[in-house]
Parts: C-alpha cells; sequence; structure tokens
C-alpha cells in the first residue's frame, strides 16, 4: 500500500483526505461517467494492498501487452516531474487523458503526490472548452492541443506526448505565450523519462531547428549496438529498458528522436527512416498520412506514401519539387483511405495498415 499523500490533493475543487480515498473512488465507479469509473477503478488500485500497478502497453508499435510498475517507482516519476517543472503544491492542473493510459495514471499520481488542484474532464477532442479558469499545468495529445489553441491564452504549461508533434502544430505554438514541453516516454518508463522545450523555443533553436529531448534526473540513457537508445532508470527497473527507437545524441544526457528501427524501409540498399522523412513533408500534405514499405521484385521494398482522405491534386508530383528531397526519398506510389485504423489510445495502427496494403 501507497500510504505517500498530499494533503493538499483536491477534485474538482472538493479536497480530499487520505482516509476518503476509498469512498471517493467507490462513488466513482457507481455514479460516475465511463471516463471517471476508469479514475475510481484506478485510485482504489492505487490504495491497495498490492506494491504494483499492471498496465497494458498502447499497441502502437506491437501487440499490446501487460506490464508491471511498481508504485514507489510511479511516485519517484512524479517527484522528478514536479521538481522539473516547478509544479507544487496548489499547481491547478487539469486530468483530460484517459486513465487507461500510463499518461492519465501518472497525472493522478503526480497530484496525489504533490498535492495538486486537480480538475478531472472527459478525454475528448476540446477538453478545456467549458473551463473558465486559469491552468497552470495540463497533459494532452497533440490532437487535443492543436484542437485547444484558442484556450491556451488559460494555460500556463502543457506537456504533449503519445505521437509526434507536426510541423504545422510546432508553427501555431510560436504565437503563444504558452510554455509548452514535448515528452518521451512509454508505458515501461511510467510515462516520460525526458522533455523537450517547444514554445519558446531556446536561443540555440531559434533558427527552426528544435532541440534535442534532455533526460530527466536519475535517468541515463545510451545506444545499443543497433543505435537504438537504451534507458536506466534504477527507480523503475533494475534492468535497462531496451527499445526500438533510433536517435542520434548529440550529448550525454540528450538525444534526437529518429524513428522506430522496425519501420526502417531498405529500398533498393538505401535505408530510408519514415518518421524522417515524414517530418519533411508536412508542411505540404493536409491530410494525415504516414510512409511505410511494400513488397517490390526490384528494390525488395519500395516506399509508399498512405494518405487519409480523398486524393488532391498529383501529390507525387508536388513532392518532387520539395528543396532538399533526394530522388530515393521520393515515394514511388500513394494509396488512399477513407479512415485510418488507430490503437486505443488515438495513434495510426501503420503495422495492420500496412499489412492490409500488400
Amino acid at each position: 500500500m501507497i500510504t505517500e499523500f498530499n494533503t493538499s490533493f483536491s477534485i474538482n475543487g472538493l479536497q480530499i483526505a487520505y482516509a476518503d480515498l476509498s469512498e471517493v473512488a467507490y462513488s466513482l465507479v457507481k455514479e460516475g461517467e465511463p471516463f471517471e469509473r476508469e479514475i475510481g477503478d484506478f485510485l482504489l488500485d492505487w490504495i491497495s494492498e498490492s506494491p504494483v500497478i499492471v498496465q497494458r502497453t498502447s499497441g502502437s508499435t506491437g501487440t499490446p501487452k501487460e506490464i508491471v510498475l511498481s508504485k514507489e517507482g510511479m511516485v519517484k516519476s512524479a517527484r522528478i516531474t514536479g521538481d522539473f517543472l516547478g509544479l507544487g503544491e496548489g499547481t491547478k492542473a487539469v486530468l483530460c487523458l484517459p486513465v487507461n493510459s500510463i499518461a492519465g495514471k501518472m497525472m493522478l499520481v503526480r497530484a496525489l503526490i504533490l498535492g495538486w488542484e486537480l480538475t478531472m474532464v472527459a478525454p475528448e477532442r476540446t477538453p478545456l472548452w467549458a473551463l473558465q479558469d486559469t491552468i497552470d499545468f495540463v497533459a494532452m495529445v497533440p490532437m487535443q492541443l492543436e484542437a485547444s489553441l484558442k484556450e491556451m491564452d488559460r494555460v500556463s504549461m502543457v506537456l504533449v506526448g503519445g505521437a509526434p508533434v507536426s510541423a504545422h502544430l510546432q508553427q501555431a505554438l510560436m504565437g503563444l505565450d504558452t510554455i509548452v514541453y514535448e515528452s518521451y516516454g512509454m508505458s515501461e518508463t511510467a510515462s516520460h523519462i525526458a522533455l523537450r522545450k517547444l514554445n519558446p523555443l531556446p536561443e540555440a533553436s531559434k533558427s527552426g531547428s528544435l532541440p534535442p529531448f534532455q533526460v530527466l534526473p536519475g535517468i541515463h540513457v545510451d545506444q545499443d549496438e543497433t543505435g537504438c537508445l537504451v534507458i536506466d532508470a534504477p527507480f523503475l527497473s533494475e534492468t535497462s529498458i531496451r527499445t526500438n527507437d533510433m536517435v542520434s545524441r548529440p550529448e550525454e544526457n540528450s538525444f534526437y528522436w529518429l524513428g522506430r528501427a522496425d519501420n526502417i524501409v531498405n529500398s533498393g540498399g538505401v535505408k530510408l527512416m519514415p518518421e524522417l522523412l515524414e517530418s519533411k513533408l508536412q508542411p505540404f500534405i493536409k491530410q494525415r498520412f504516414f510512409l511505410t514499405g511494400l513488397p517490390d521484385k526490384v528494390l525488395g521494398q519500395k516506399l509508399v506514401l498512405v494518405v487519409e482522405g480523398e486524393p488532391e491534386g498529383d501529390l507525387i508530383a508536388e513532392i518532387k519539387r520539395i528543396s532538399g528531397l533526394e530522388k530515393y526519398e521520393v515515394p514511388k506510389a500513394v494509396h488512399y483511405l477513407s479512415a485510418f485504423e488507430e490503437t486505443k489510445s488515438g495513434k495510426i495502427s501503420r503495422a495492420e495498415i500496412t499489412q492490409k496494403l500488400i
């Protein structure tokens, strides 16, 4: 059982004592909306005798699986984030992420441990529209942030993660006073292990290039022989956490995310990183899209563009005119789909869609 608790903790304006958490949780489970029932279920798990939480991964990079996280490690992670971002007692925070995700769970843990004044709302596309008060801190996925830009004048700080931030959204953030951090992490690391500031950009990044992710205190990162990130976080795992994320490391405690090793397209002996190429194409394609590899008799794999929606002009011809794009980086074909399949966490199911195109 976790007994660490900050007495300043409140939900929707109601200050709650540790002894009352079970009653509040049961009330949410019995009488709440679906998202509130998830919150109630997690609170009951959190105050149970078990020293661990069982979390199901999102499935965005493979088959979903159950992992076990120690409550002690989650508490440590919450404190590290609070210290790094300066979010202490009395922080007015909004929980608008589903609590079946690790990101939603960790927002609750931070509130409980750090003593936040937490407002919980449905995890919808525009979660802040009905809130009138100023907000110190909110965590969102990119889709929510983009849909909530007009509400940002009431928000001091945003943590965005769960999917890459598009070039279009990055540009939209430049006109805001809100501080925006992008996170890197996964279920296995109890949310993020590294952050980078998107707004305002550091002076060294004013040219337009984003800064690298900065690893949080108490965590060390390295690369394996394939160039993938290896994470050492002793408070979370006794062994190193090996990822399939290709990175470059300008300094010891920082890195740039390049893409997933399992997404690499080997086209005629040239290894192409779809995520890197997608960042080059984002300013020129309005619809959601991704790049992937399909079997080819000559090349082994050919690079193709998959777009959500109806065709709009000759995309291949337009891409060929993009400055700085090499000939082998131009997709060989475009596939249009009416709607992308998504994981439960709202990410594009690249592997499933690609398999259906073969």
